[in-house]
């Protein structure tokens, strides 16, 4: 499957092999030929064909409360197959693979193709949108060549790769670059900003979630995205680091079928050379924080807004991305160091990566009566509630989590923060319950949407 981006073009490779193959030691076997690379790694790449049915409403007015009883016999919906085709790597000899969110993360039908041409069934054991990956289990399938990880933070800029995949479905192809940069976190690709590894080994349209190996068999990253203006390669590729590939299998391996990322509780900005210099540093390095949960684990380990955070675990980092990209990688449970500056103080200390306390409870309230609010989810606001919906760090109050009936067609939307129904403040989801019986027809609601005010009116 390949998704066009606005100059971007969603991509994918292949797998690698575990098998005992002989690999190149030096630079003279290098210059000689990468087929022992490919030898020992393409038996484990994968192709990977999904099947997704949409539903494709006859007429246009299907499903309006009003309009829809009159157009009863206009014509029932009917069923569209999407396909798409894609790679995918085998990580264990069990059948565990890995591939791309967009290519399997809504299918209703997946089915995998080894390179020797055998065939399994597979189904998504867990999907993270927000990383574009997706971990499959093949069914039935036992002592499968696979590819082992390496640990992405190893790899340099000049490193020898090759990605392998299936583009354009013309067959299993193998191109050969280098590592054309790192920790490339201010790339717009897909559904939001990411961490990746930047490549000039040829990626084209069929390729996504293939593979991306070093010269001796061992996987950096998966394939994901190119730059493009035409469609086509042009030597601009990015993938997803293994290091974080590794984290999302660890919790598929466990059972967990959402992936679940510590929670930081903090925002902030990247350094720039003013930035630098009003602050009094040497060199615009890090992350100046801006905000602060009090009960992230960050604040629990000594930071303070203003602070500049230099380092996670020993790696640098310079954007809010990386941040995040380190704290998927290490996982839930972890502790490690973190390192920032303090009035040009350097600082140091260890923290606990956990996910966002659930507390207080949430109350989730639905409002089901036949009232003006049918069809509204509210929920009181905390930690996991603004990690879930994203919302600022210090909201208060109570949140949309789903908006259906009445509430979707009044203009409700999911992560509406509710501040006032008809002028009564709102502080708890039962006030917006005690609300919704209020006996009148003309409705006032004010909400903070994005971060701006805003007045849903309208009647019932």
């Amino acid at each position: 499957m390949f998704r066009i981006l606005p100059l971007a073009a969603l991509i994918a490779l292949t797998p690698l092999a575990g098998t005992a193959q002989t690999v190149p030691t030096s630079s003279a076997e290098i210059a000689q030929s990468f087929s022992p690379v490919v030898k020992a790694t393409a038996p484990a790449v994968v192709n990977i064909y999904a099947t997704r049915v949409v539903e494709q409403r006859a007429s246009p007015f299907a499903g309006d409360p009003f309009f829809d009883q009159f157009f009863q016999a206009f014509g029932d919906s009917q069923p569209r197959v999407q396909n798409s085709l894609g790679s995918g790597v085998v990580l264990t000899a069990d059948g565990i693979v890995v591939s791309n969110y967009h290519v399997v993360g809504q299918a209703t039908e997946i089915r995998v193709v080894m390179n020797d041409r055998r065939e399994y069934a597979a189904k998504v054991v867990l999907g993270d949108e927000a990383s574009d990956l997706a971990v499959l289990r093949l069914q039935g399938a036992k002592d499968l060549p696979f590819v082992p990880l390496r640990d992405s933070d190893e790899i340099e800029v000049g490193d020898l790769v090759l990605a392998i995949g299936n583009p354009f479905g013309v067959g299993q192809t193998v191109s050969q670059g280098i590592v054309s940069g790192l920790a490339r976190s201010t790339m717009q690709l897909g559904n939001g900003s990411g961490y990746f590894i930047q490549t000039d080994a040829a990626i084209n349209p069929g390729n996504s979630g293939g593979a991306l190996v070093d010269t001796k068999g061992r996987l950096v990253g998966i394939n994901t995205a190119i730059l493009t203006r035409s469609g086509g390669s042009q030597g601009i590729g990015f993938a997803i680091p293994a290091n974080l590939v590794a984290s999302i299998v660890k919790q598929a391996e466990t059972g967990a079928t959402l992936f679940q990322r510590p929670w930081a509780g903090l925002s902030g900005q990247a350094m720039d050379a003013s930035l630098a210099d009003s602050l009094g540093l040497p060199s615009p390095d890090g992350v100046l924080v801006s905000d602060l949960h009090p009960d992230s684990p960050f604040a629990a380990a000594g930071i303070r807004k203003g602070d500049v955070i230099l380092a996670l675990g020993g790696e640098p980092t310079n954007t809010p991305q990386e941040i995040m990209f380190r704290l998927a990688s290490l996982g839930l449970g972890a502790q490690t160091r973190i390192d920032w500056l303090r009035d040009g103080t350097a600082m140091s200390a260890i923290v606990t990566l956990a996910v966002a306390p659930d507390t207080p409870d949430r109350d989730s309230t639905t409002i089901t009566a036949d009232v003006a609010l049918n069809g509204l989810t509210v929920a009181r606001i905390n930690p996991a509630v603004t990690a879930e919906l994203d919302l600022p760090l210090n909201a208060t109050g109570v949140v949309v989590t789903d908006a259906q009936a009445i509430a979707a067609r009044a203009g409700f939307q999911r992560g509406d923060i509710v501040v006032a129904v008809n002028g009564v403040a709102i502080n708890l989801p039962a006030d917006v319950a005690e609300a919704a019986n209020e006996p009148t027809r003309i409705w006032s609601v004010d909400l903070i949407r994005g971060g701006q005010s805003l007045r849903l009116r309208f009647r019932f």
